[in-house]
């Protein structure tokens, strides 16, 4: 049960909300500076042996890294020159991490400018301005990150048996998700939004990970196809806990209902095939060029 340890939303979410906010701050930091992507792949966080980290991330010098290190519960940010800063992760307001972050960076000779509002969350107050959100159980992070890598290790077994175009295991700060995308190879209906219009510009099928909200209470898996083939609705994914919600438009498969069984990673592997075939069955997908 370390691997898949218990994460009930109602027991940690004043540190969710938190942690949410300190990582768009970070990943901002990789949005400002890294050169664009297709559907913005180029701001992700990745998850790693320690925590979640930007990946090298350049500037003037060479390059740089912030990493979120859950095991001694620091940011750190090293760079290619040899300098390095750290900051203690602990319970502290989001604008006081905010100013914690940019003295750190600007102590290495790093410049960077973000956009102080926070995205896709409801009444976003402006990092520098924000002194509600200032919690962190460390135990319960710990945790958050223990599933992460449980479920990235599954995850990236799910993107190997896929030769199409297919995105990296990453967490998309934004939603706080961690997410894995198989592409058909053909455009989508053009979508509107800024975020939306270049994140499904193709046609695809996204998998992921998330603590929960949004109407479900607590932890889960996610799985969707865009566009929505007719009919998916129907569909019975695996293992038998895994249902479609209608209010989402996904499949979701609750996440204690993939730690308590015999085999997690492999119901968590039948989630995301048993799901992606759906859609892709019903998409009329060419899979017989896409799949190994």
């Amino acid at each position: 049960m370390e691997f898949w340890p218990e994460l009930p939303l109602q027991e940690w979410e004043n540190t969710y909300r938190t942690l949410h906010l300190w990582t768009q701050i970070v990943g901002k930091v990789r949005l400002s500076l890294t050169p664009p992507l297709n559907h913005w792949w180029h701001v992700a966080l990745y998850v790693n042996s320690r925590g979640l980290t930007t990946g090298p991330i350049p500037y003037a010098e060479g390059a740089f890294e912030i990493q979120f290190d859950f095991q001694r519960h620091e940011l750190l940010i090293t760079t290619s020159t040899g300098k390095n800063a750290s900051l203690t992760l602990q319970p502290e307001t989001v604008a006081s991490f905010y100013a914690g972050v940019l003295a750190a960076l600007q102590s290495l000779g790093i410049t960077v400018k973000i956009n102080l509002k926070p995205q896709e969350l409801p009444n976003p107050v402006p990092f520098d301005q924000d002194h509600s959100h200032q919690s962190y159980d460390r135990e319960y992070v710990r945790r958050f990150w223990r599933i992460l890598v449980s479920s990235a290790k599954v995850m990236e077994r799910f993107r190997g048996n896929f030769i199409g175009k297919c995105s990296p295991v990453h967490f998309f700060w934004g939603s706080f998700d961690l997410a894995c995308t198989r592409f058909s190879g053909r455009p989508a209906p053009p979508r509107p939004g800024a975020i939306s219009s270049p994140a499904y510009s193709h046609e695809c099928c996204s998998a992921g990970f998330w603590p929960g909200g949004n109407g479900v209470d607590g932890p889960a898996y996610y799985s969707y196809t865009v566009p929505q083939p007719a009919g998916i609705e129907r569909e019975t994914g695996r293992p038998a806990a895994a249902k479609w919600n209608p209010q989402l438009s996904e499949f979701i498969l609750m996440y204690d209902d993939v730690r308590r069984g015999e085999a997690p990673e492999q119901a968590l592997y039948e989630f995301l095939e048993s799901t992606y075939e759906a859609g892709a069955r019903l998409g009329k997908w060419d899979r017989a060029a896409l799949e190994v």
